[in-house]
C-alpha cells in the first residue's frame, strides 16, 4: 500500500500518511492536530487552496454562510456524512460571508454549494441543501 499526501487543516503543513493508517486518527507531524477529523473543519482560503491542490484524498468543501437557512439545515447532515466518509474523503467548510473573495474565486453563485476536489482538480459541484445519505452518495458517485 502507498502513502497519501494530506494537508493539515490547521497549520497547512503537508504530511504523508500510509493508506492503512488513514482510519487510525493520524496526526500532523508539525502541530499534532488530527489529519482525518471525524467532523467538518472550518478552513481559511489559504488552507483550502493548498489542500485542494495537494491532497490525494477527495476534499469536499461546503461553501456556506451563517445567515443562510438551508446552510444551517445542512450543517448537521454534512457532519454526519463526514463521520461516515472518514478515511475515504475529508469534508471541510468555508464561510463565504467571512471570505467573500474566495466564494467569487471558486465561482460560488448560490449556497450551500458543495465542491469536490481530487488531486488538484475540481471534479464536481452540487448546489442546494442535501441530507446525509445524499451527501455520502454524491461523494461516492
Amino acid at each position: 500500500m502507498g502513502a497519501k499526501t494530506l494537508t493539515c487543516l490547521s497549520c497547512a503543513q503537508l504530511n504523508r500518511v500510509p493508506e492503512d493508517k488513514l482510519r487510525a486518527a493520524p496526526k500532523c507531524g508539525t502541530c499534532g492536530d488530527l489529519l482525518m477529523p471525524t467532523k467538518p473543519m472550518d478552513v481559511d482560503p489559504a488552507v483550502l487552496q493548498k489542500a485542494s491542490q495537494n491532497d490525494d484524498l477527495p476534499l469536499i468543501v461546503d461553501f456556506w454562510a451563517p445567515w443562510c437557512g438551508p446552510c444551517k439545515a445542512m450543517g448537521p447532515e454534512f457532519a454526519k456524512a463526514a463521520k461516515k466518509l472518514n478515511g475515504k474523503a475529508r469534508l471541510v467548510k468555508l464561510n463565504t460571508q467571512a471570505h467573500q473573495s474566495t466564494g467569487a474565486r471558486y465561482r460560488i453563485k448560490g449556497i450551500p454549494t458543495m465542491v469536490a476536489f481530487e488531486r488538484g482538480k475540481e471534479k464536481k459541484r452540487q448546489s442546494g441543501a442535501m441530507r446525509e445519505g445524499q451527501i455520502v452518495g454524491w461523494v461516492k458517485a
